[in-house]
């Protein structure tokens, strides 16, 4: 078939747009001294999953977990993480063509341990949940990336039963609904997730007045939260009892409608659930256990949201505190923390399983990693 001028200048265009486009893998650490390396910046071979080193800073503590802005611009992160009576939030810009990542500012993160963030789809708010202090502060965003300071603090006090992990609130993450007109805290002390409604354009975007909560199961440590590609369901992985939660979504409002373990069935203690995403296509959820796991354990989900486990792929290393599917959909990168690794799997689109590509890459506490395409 023989293609018009005008079809055949377009589809040039959009293979060279396509071949132009890169990916960067940003991955951060426990690096616990300034002087040594804490964010690194990696590009991704699309086509054979190899991770390139293209730059990284220092003078930065802990930057234990990191987030990016819509527009790609902005790197935010959780510094000076389990370090006692601090904690902060920093940004620093991003320049995909110079690849230059340049510190532009930070805050107090208005309690210790900051363990996540998230940014509002207007690019104008950063909402950063704070582990150890049981607390959430909202930030506004300036035109120039800057962080200005707290517009709100929510501080929680109540624990649940299990006494060595739950004598008070955890916030352990932080994500925004579908619409972007709701926040879900996820409270592994009090076993509840907090939901706030969120008005960007007030002052104070978590109404407080209008905040609810769902009960967990008790012990169960809900951790992170994440909803289906079409925004009809919502998973919960639940640290402490290592298992996944699954809820119907309509309205800013859960309904529980599955649990399932994490785990397999020979483990009987010591469950470590830690992160847990869906693949681009909403067909699969993938959840990472550590401790005497180390593993991704990769389920199907049904129309109906059901998920359903198929198998469990090993990381290769100890301690999977974090993952990130990559935007293509085919990579799924793996941080390693305790055995200070970094893995990329392949991931068959079809099966949804799992096959280790190319050699592990060595990161000092890695324990973070986000991906974007420029």
């Amino acid at each position: 078939m023989k293609l018009d001028k005008f079809s055949l200048i377009v589809s040039l265009l959009f293979c060279i747009n396509l071949y132009s486009q890169k990916e960067y893998v940003f991955f951060g650490s426990y690096n616990w001294d300034k002087t040594t390396e804490g964010i690194y910046v990696y590009q991704l071979d699309t086509i054979n999953g190899k991770l390139t080193k293209i730059t990284s800073v220092k003078d930065v503590l802990n930057p234990s977990y990191l987030t990016i802005s819509p527009n790609g611009n902005y790197i935010y992160a959780c510094t000076e993480s389990k370090t006692p009576n601090a904690g902060s939030v920093s940004a620093y810009k991003f320049d995909s063509e110079k690849i230059a990542l340049t510190f532009l500012n930070n805050q107090k993160s208005g309690g210790e341990n900051p363990v996540y963030l998230n940014v509002h789809e207007k690019g104008k708010w950063l909402v950063n949940a704070n582990y150890t202090d049981g607390s959430v502060s909202v930030y506004p965003i300036l035109e120039n990336g800057t962080i200005d300071t707290i517009a709100q603090n929510i501080k929680f006090t109540e624990g649940s039963i299990n006494p060595k992990r739950q004598e008070k609130s955890h916030i352990h993450s932080a994500v925004f609904s579908p619409k972007f007109d709701c926040v879900f805290l996820t409270d592994l002390g009090a076993d509840k997730i907090r939901v706030y409604p969120f008005e960007n354009l007030q002052k104070e975007p978590l109404k407080t007045e209008k905040s609810s909560f769902i009960k967990t199961d008790l012990g169960s440590g809900p951790r992170h939260f994440t909803f289906s590609p079409n925004g009809q369901f919502a998973y919960c992985i639940e640290e402490i009892s290592g298992t996944i939660c699954t809820f119907s979504y309509a309205e800013n409002e859960l309904k529980k409608i599955q649990r399932i373990e994490t785990h397999s069935e020979n483990l009987k203690e010591g469950f470590e659930s830690s992160d847990i995403h869906i693949s681009p296509d909403g067909k699969f959820l993938y959840a990472s256990n550590r401790g005497k796991e180390n593993n991704i354990a990769i389920y199907t989900i049904a129309p109906n949201g059901f998920i359903k486990l198929i198998g469990y792929q090993s990381t290769l290393g100890k301690h999977p505190r974090t993952f990130a599917i990559d935007e293509t959909g085919k990579f799924i990168i793996v941080t390693n923390v305790i055995s200070q690794n970094v893995v990329v799997f392949r991931r068959n689109l079809d099966t949804g399983l799992l096959k280790k590509v190319g050699k592990p890459l060595k990161i000092k506490n890695v324990s973070c990693v986000k991906t974007r395409i420029y």
